[in-house]
C-alpha cells in the first residue's frame, strides 16, 4: 500500500494506490491538532532520528508542560498505531538511538518532494523547459496558501515562514524561466496581480517590467518603474536597487533583449542584497567580471601511518566525490574520527578544485567555536575583504552560501558540538561538508551518517605493529593481541600504548601487556606526552548536565557486559521514561553505545573512566552502594518471578529472600524465559558482584532462582564461577545457609557436566551445613543431588536411600514439583536395576504431578525417563513418542543440554528397535548439542553411535567412536569401561 503525507495545506495522510502521480485512497485518521503537530515534527525529518528534546521543542516551544515527555510518549504511541496500515507489516514510526524516526521515503512527503523538485530545477545544465516543468510540478503540490493549516507552534511558524518564502522564490524562478522561453505575454496578467500583492518586491517588479517591454508596452514598463521608485521612497525611504535602475536604462536605450537585471545573464556573478518587502535576501545579479577566486587549501596533514578502515575510507571517498552534500562521522573520543576524515578529505582532494576549508570547532571544550566567528574566517578565506564581511550569523551565513554555491568546495568541520553549531557552516548548493563529532547529529538533515566504531582486532594489531615495529611484535603475537584488547581496540589508546613502547627500547610486548592488565591502573598507563585517553573522555564528561553525569557514573559501577532499560531504571532509581531519555542522551554524545533497542553498554575504557569518576565525584560511597543494591533487588525479584512462572507450585521461591521491589511481569512462560536468557550474562555478573559485597546471601538466592541458566549448558561456565565465588564469600563470613545454597548450585552444575565425584563432594559438604541452620531448601536439594550421583555411579542402594529421603523432605515442605522430580529420578534407578514396571509406575506418578501443575520443562524430564523405561519394556513406538514430545518441550524452554540428552537416549532406543540409520542421526545430533553428564554422556553417545555405524557397515568409524569412548570411561573409572572394551575386543556383538 502506497502512503502519501501532505503538509503543504491541511495535514493529511493518504493510503492507497498511486494514480497519475498521486496517491488516492482513504484518509488515515491521525488525531487531534497537537498529535498532528507531532506528526509534522517527525515528517520534517522523514527517515531521520528526531530527538525527544527536539520533539518537545517543536510541539510546545518554551511553554512545554511539566509532563510534556509523558504526554509526548502517549501521542507517539497513538501515531504508531494509526500509521501501522501504511507500513510494511509494522508501523513506520519506531524508537531509535537518540529519539524517534518516521521511516518513510522523504519523497512521499510533499514538503520534501517540493524541495527535491526545486533542487532538480536549479541543477547546473538544466534547460529552461525542463526547469519550468519541474518548478510547475513543485508548486502544484501546494493545496492552499499556507502549510500546516490550522496548526500553530513557534517552530511551525518559523518553518511555515521559510516554506512560504521558498514558494515565492520558486514562483519567481519559474517566471524567470518562462520569460527566457518567450512566454512574456502569457505572464502579464499573473504578474500584474502579484506586483499588486507585493509592491516592494524588486525582483518581481523587474520581471513585470520586462514582460511589459517585451510585449511592446514600453511606456507601461517605464511607468511601472516610476511607481516602484515612488513606493520604495515612501515606504522604505530608499532608491531602487542598482539592478532595477540598470533595467530602466536598458529600456530607455531600447535594448532589443534586456534582462530583468535580477538574474545571471553572463555567468559572471557578484552578491547583492535585494529588498523583498521588508526581508533582505542574497541574490546573484549581473556585474562586471569578478576577480579570480581564491582557492583555500586549509586541510591539516593526514597521518602518514593511517591503518585499517580501508572499506569505509573508500566508501566515504566515493560519497564525497559523487556529490553527497553532508557526511557526519560520529563516535567516542579517541576512535579516530579526525584521522579518518582527514585521510578521506585528502584522498578526495582532486574532486574539489575550488579548495578545502577546515576548522576545529572545539565541540568538546567549555568554549566551542562560535559560528559567527568561523563564518568570518571562512569568508576572508574566500576572498571577502574585512570591511565587506557583514555582521551577524544570518548575514554571514547567507553570503557564505552564496559564495560557495555551485562551487566544488570541501568544508571539513572537525570536532563539532552539535547540529546547531554546524548548520550555519554548511556550504551552498554544490559544496560538500564533512563533519566529525562525538554527538550523533540525527537532526542534521540531508546528511549521510556514520557511527564510527572501534577497530577490529586485526586492524588494531596492524596499527600497533606499524608504530612499534614488526621485529618487536613478531616474537610475541599473542601478547600483542592482549595489548590491543586491553586498549579496547580504541585507536587513540593503541597509538599511545605503542608510542610508549616505541621510545622505550628495553620494553617488551609482554611487559606492556602486564602493565595494562591491571584495570585499576590501565587508564593511568594510557598516556604519553600531551596525549591521554582520560583527557579525551573528560572532555565529553565535562559537558554533561547533572542528571546525565549521575547516570554515567552509576552505570559505570555495574559489572555486567551491558544493561537493559528496565535494569538501568532500577539502578538509577528513576522511572523508565526518564531513564530512557537520560541514557539515550549519553548515546547521542557517544559516551554509551546502544547495539540493539533497549540495551546499552560502555566501551571498556569508558567503563573504567565512568567508574573512576563515580569514585571521585559521587558524594558518598553510600549512593553507589544503594544503586547496586537497587539493581540486585530488581534482578532477584524478576528472576524469582521467572522461576515461579516456569515451575508453578514449586516452593523454592518461598525460601528465597524477598526483594523490596516488584521486578518485571511477563505475559507468559515464553516471554519470561526469553528475558532470563537475554539477561543471563548480566544476572550472573550481578551474582559475582554481590558476592564481593555483604550481599552474598542475596547472591546465593539469585543463583538458586537462576538455575535454568546452569541447566541450559550455554551459561554453565559462568554459572559455576559465580557459585564458587558465592561459596567462598559465604564461607569466609561464616554464613552456613548461604554457603550450603551455593554448594548445592555448584553440585548441580558439576553433575550436569559429568564431574560426578566433585558433585557428590559438594552435596556432601552442603548437607551438614543445611541441617546446622535448619535450611529446608538446601537440605532437600542436597539429598536429591546425592541420589542422582549414586544412580549414575551405579551405587543403586545409596541412590534409592537418598531418593526416598528427598521425597520425604520435599513432601514435608509441600513442594510437589520437587517430589515429582524425586519420583522420576528414582525411576532412573529402577531402570538401571531392571525393575521395569516399577520404573514405569514411578515415572507416570511424577508425570501426573507435573501435568497437573503445568510444568513444561519438568513434563519433558518425566516423559524422558518414562521413555527409557518403555524402551526397557520393549515398547519402542511408545518410547519414541514420549521422546519426541520431550524433545519439543526442551527446545521451547531453551534447554540445549537436555535436548542433546534426549537425542542420545533416542539413539539407544532406536538401536534396540533395529533402526540403526535413525540411531546414528540422533547420536550425531547429541554430540553436536552436548548433553547432561558432560564427557560421561558423550562417551555413552559415542558407544551408541559406534554400534549404529557397525551395523551399517562402517566398522572403522565404529571402532574410532569406541576408542574415544573407552578413553573417557577409563579416565573416570566408569562402570561402562568393560562394555566398550568388549566391543573393541570383539567379545561383545554390536
Amino acid at each position: 500500500m502506497r502512503a502519501e503525507f501532505r503538509l503543504l495545506g491541511d495535514v493529511e495522510v493518504r493510503a492507497g494506490d498511486r494514480i497519475e502521480g498521486r496517491t488516492e485512497g482513504r484518509a488515515v485518521e491521525i488525531g487531534h491538532a497537537r498529535q498532528r503537530v507531532v506528526l509534522v515534527a517527525l515528517l520534517a525529518d522523514a527517515g531521520r532520528v528526531v530527538t525527544v528534546d527536539q520533539l518537545v521543542s517543536r510541539v510546545w516551544g518554551e511553554d512545554a508542560p511539566q509532563r510534556a515527555r509523558g504526554t509526548l510518549h502517549s501521542y507517539l504511541s497513538r501515531l504508531r498505531n494509526a500509521l501501522a496500515p501504511v507500513g510494511t507489516g509494522a508501523s513506520p514510526l519506531t524508537r531509535r538511538s537518540g529519539g524517534y524516526v518516521l521511516d518513510v521515503d522523504p519523497l512521499t512527503v510533499d514538503l520534501h518532494r517540493f524541495r527535491h523538485l526545486l533542487a532538480c530545477a536549479r541543477e547546473r545544465g538544466t534547460d529552461d523547459t525542463r526547469a519550468a516543468s519541474l518548478l510547475e510540478e513543485a508548486l502544484g503540490l501546494w493545496r492552499g496558501e499556507e502549510p500546516f493549516a490550522g496548526l500553530d507552534t513557534p517552530w511551525l511558524a518559523t518553518l511555515r515562514d521559510s516554506l512560504t518564502h521558498e514558494r515565492r522564490t520558486a514562483e519567481l524562478d519559474l517566471t524567470d524561466a518562462r520569460l527566457r522561453l518567450g512566454h512574456h505575454a502569457a505572464l502579464l496578467t499573473d504578474l500584474a496581480l502579484r506586483t499588486t500583492a507585493h509592491p516592494l518586491d524588486e525582483r518581481l517588479a523587474g520581471q513585470y517590467v520586462l514582460a511589459l517591454f517585451r510585449s511592446g508596452r514600453r511606456a507601461d514598463a517605464l511607468a511601472h518603474l516610476q511607481r516602484v521608485r515612488r513606493t520604495l521612497a515612501e515606504e522604505l525611504g530608499v532608491d531602487p536597487s542598482p539592478e532595477l535602475a540598470a533595467l530602466q536604462q536598458r529600456i530607455l536605450r531600447a535594448d532589443e533583449a534586456p534582462t530583468s537585471g535580477l538574474e545571471s545573464a553572463s555567468g559572471d556573478v557578484r552578491v547583492s542584497t535585494l529588498r523583498v518587502d521588508t526581508v533582505h535576501v542574497a541574490h546573484l545579479s549581473v556585474s562586471e567580471p569578478a576577480a579570480p577566486a581564491i582557492r583555500p587549501a586549509q586541510l591539516p596533514a593526514t597521518v602518514p601511518d593511517f591503518t585499517g578502515r580501508a572499506a569505509l575510507a573508500e566508501d566515504l571517498t566515493d560519497r564525497l566525490t559523487s556529490g553527497v552534500p553532508v557526511i557526519a562521522v560520529a563516535g567516542i573520543g579517541g576512535v579516530g574520527k579526525t584521522t579518518l576524515a582527514l585521510h578521506v578529505a585528502h584522498a578526495a582532494g582532486e574532486a574539489f578544485p575550488d579548495g578545502q576549508l577546515y576548522v576545529d570547532l572545539h565541540g568538546g571544550s567549555a568554549a566551542p567555536a562560535a559560528p559567527e566567528a568561523v563564518l568570518g574566517t571562512f569568508l576572508r578565506s574566500l576572498g571577502v575583504t574585512e570591511s565587506a564581511v557583514p555582521d551577524g550569523v544570518e548575514e554571514r551565513a547567507a553570503l557564505y552560501r552564496s559564495l560557495s554555491a555551485g562551487r566544488p568546495l570541501l568544508v571539513l568541520l572537525d570536532n563539532a558540538r552539535d547540529a546547531a553549531q554546524v548548520r550555519p557552516l554548511l556550504p551552498g548548493a554544490g559544496g560538500t561538508a564533512l563533519v566529525t563529532s562525538r554527538a550523533q547529529m540525527g537532526d542534521l538533515t540531508a546528511a549521510h551518517h556514520v557511527d564510527l566504531d572501534v577497530m577490529g582486532p586485526q586492524e588494531a594489531l596492524a596499527l600497533f605493529t606499524r608504530v612499534v615495529g614488526e621485529p618487536r611484535v613478531a616474537g610475541e603475537p599473542a601478547r600483542a593481541e592482549e595489548v590491543v584488547a586491553a586498549c579496547g581496540y580504541l585507536p587513540l589508546a593503541i597509538r599511545i600504548a605503542a608510542s610508549r613502547m616505541a621510545v622505550r627500547k628495553n620494553w617488551t610486548v609482554s611487559g606492556l601487556a602486564a602493565r595494562l592488565a591491571d584495570e585499576r591502573r590501565r587508564l593511568d598507563e594510557l598516556r604519553v606526552g600531551d596525549l591521554q585517553v582520560t583527557a579525551t573522555f573528560e572532555l565529553g564528561y565535562g559537558q554533561l548536565e547533572a542528571e546525565q553525569a549521575r547516570a554515567f557514573r552509576l552505570l559505570g559501577v555495574v559489572d555486567g557486559p551491558d544493561i537493559s532499560l528496565a535494569a538501568a531504571a532500577a539502578l538509577l532509581g528513576r522511572d523508565p521514561y526518564a531513564t530512557e531519555d537520560v541514557i539515550e542522551s549519553l548515546v547521542d554524545v557517544s559516551l554509551l553505545e546502544s547495539m540493539t533497542p533497549g540495551r546499552y553498554r560502555f566501551h571498556d575504557l569508558v567503563r573504567l573512566f565512568a567508574r573512576s569518576r563515580a569514585e571521585r565525584d559521587e558524594q558518598s560511597r553510600t549512593e553507589r552502594d544503594a544503586a547496586v543494591e537497587r539493581l540486585l533487588d530488581f534482578y532477584l525479584a524478576t528472576v524469582s518471578t521467572v522461576f515461579a512462572i516456569e515451575r508453578p507450585g514449586e516452593r523454592t521461591v518461598d525460601h528465597l529472600m524477598r526483594a523490596p521491589c516488584e521486578g518485571l511481569t511477563f505475559q507468559g512462560r515464553d516471554s519470561a524465559l526469553a528475558w532470563l536468557f537475554e539477561e543471563a550474562d548480566c544476572v550472573l555478573a550481578a551474582v559475582l558482584q554481590a558476592a564481593g559485597t555483604d550481599r552474598f546471601r542475596l547472591a546465593a538466592d539469585l543463583l538458586f532462582a537462576a538455575k535454568d541458566l546452569g541447566d541450559s549448558g550455554a551459561h554453565s561456565a559462568q554459572f559455576e564461577r559465580a557459585a564458587h565465588a558465592v561459596r567462598d564469600a559465604a564461607r569466609d563470613s561464616g554464613d552456613a545457609s548461604a554457603e550450603a545454597r551455593a554448594l548445592i548450585m555448584l553440585s548441580h552444575v558439576q553433575f550436569l557436566s559429568g564431574r560426578f565425584d566433585q558433585s557428590d563432594r559438594s552435596a556432601r559438604e552442603a548437607l551438614p551445613l543445611a541441617e546446622e541452620c535448619d535450611d529446608t531448601l538446601a537440605r532437600s536439594y542436597a539429598l536429591h543431588t546425592r541420589s542422582l550421583v549414586g544412580n549414575v555411579q551405579g551405587r543403586f542402594d545409596l541412590a534409592e536411600e537418598y531418593h526416598l529421603l528427598a521425597v520425604e523432605a520435599f513432601r514435608a515442605d509441600g513442594n510437589r514439583p520437587s517430589e515429582a522430580s524425586a519420583y522420576c529420578n528414582l525411576a532412573h534407578v529402577h531402570v538401571a536395576q531392571g525393575r521395569t514396571e516399577s520404573a514405569i509406575d514411578l515415572a507416570r506418578r511424577g508425570l501426573r504431578i507435573y501435568l497437573d501443575l503445568g510444568h513444561r520443562m519438568r513434563v519433558a524430564n518425566a516423559r524422558n525417563v518414562l521413555a527409557r523405561a518403555l524402551t526397557q519394556a520393549g515398547r519402542f513406538d511408545e518410547a519414541l513418542e514420549e521422546f519426541a514430545v520431550s524433545l519439543d518441550l526442551f527446545r521451547e524452554t531453551q534447554q540445549q543440554l537436555w535436548e542433546g540428552t534426549t537425542h542420545a537416549r533416542m539413539a539407544e532406543t532406536l538401536l534396540a528397535a533395529d533402526r540403526p540409520l535413525d540411531a546414528v542421526h540422533h547420536a550425531e545430533q547429541a554430540l553436536t548439542l552436548r548433553a547432561v553428564g558432560g564427557e560421561w554422556m558423550r562417551a555413552r553417545t559415542l558407544t551408541a553411535l559406534g554400534r549404529g555405524l557397525h551395523v551399517l557397515g562402517e566398522p572403522e568409524r565404529a571402532r574410532d567412536c569406541w576408542r574415544d569412548a573407552l578413553r573417557i570411561f577409563e579416565e573416570r573409572g566408569a562402570k561402562e569401561t568393560a562394555e566398550v572394551s568388549a566391543l573393541l575386543d570383539g567379545r561383545e556383538s554390536p
